[in-house]
């Protein structure tokens, strides 16, 4: 059973959103704010994550940020917010999906089966003995979804996760931004390959020690990005 946190200041809407989900038979806790929601981010241990951007305590963009930053749990945000910008930044943030409220209940389901069935084939291995890859000092565990350098965990996003998981599975493949594009963000997403740049900037922060130099992503000038060393 998925389990499922909604993070949202509005009462009958978290209501509501608990009751859906609940007939659908996922496991749900609710919380009202963003301190409250990163507790139970803890010790709920969420398959996904439904955060609304209009907090009391907090902006839905930081939270979104945290709750990435502590675990590679997918998040779909809410918001009343229609304008596009608002859309690519929590998409850059680290969300999967952004729905502007509104939203008929039966699109939220869609869109949440949507996630976590991307979110759970890129984290399932083909076989249970093929759980782990390494490089250099690397270790990725595709079940667990822990990270490790040098035997020290390393917390990625969601994004930051599938993009080294992609990388790592191929290390001969070049992956263009488009493709990435697609694999990581789905091919309904409203914004462009900066964002892939990004991702790779802030994953690059915490795997390298020389960024000049890059250990475990390696730059194809024209083309795209590889696993390995050094800049082509």
């Amino acid at each position: 059973m998925n389990k499922i946190l909604v993070i949202d200041d509005e009462a009958a809407l978290r209501d509501l959103i608990e009751l859906v989900l609940r007939r659908e038979n996922y496991e749900v806790r609710t919380a009202e704010n963003g301190s409250a929601g990163l507790e139970a981010l803890d010790a709920f241990q969420p398959d996904l994550v439904v955060l609304d951007l209009m907090l009391p305590d907090c902006s839905g963009y930081d939270l979104c940020k945290e709750i990435t930053k502590r675990q590679a749990v997918p998040v779909i945000m809410l918001s009343a917010k229609n304008e596009i910008i608002d859309k690519v930044l929590g998409l850059e943030l680290g969300a999967e999906d952004y729905m502007t409220k509104p939203f008929d209940n039966r699109e939220l389901l869609a869109r949440i089966k949507v996630v976590l069935r991307r979110a759970q084939n890129s984290g399932l291995p083909a076989e249970a003995e093929d759980t782990r890859i390494t490089h250099e000092e690397l270790t990725f565990d595709l079940e667990t979804r822990v990270v490790q350098k040098g035997g020290v965990p390393v917390a990625l996003t969601a994004k930051e996760f599938r993009i080294l998981e992609t990388l790592l599975k191929r290390p001969d493949k070049i992956y263009t931004r488009d493709e990435l594009l697609e694999i990581v963000w789905g091919y309904d997403f409203m914004g462009d390959s900066r964002s892939v740049d990004m991702t790779i900037m802030r994953l690059r922060k915490k795997l390298e020690d020389d960024a000049e130099n890059p250990k475990y992503i390696r730059t194809v000038y024209g083309f795209g990005y590889q696993l390995g060393g050094g800049s082509a």
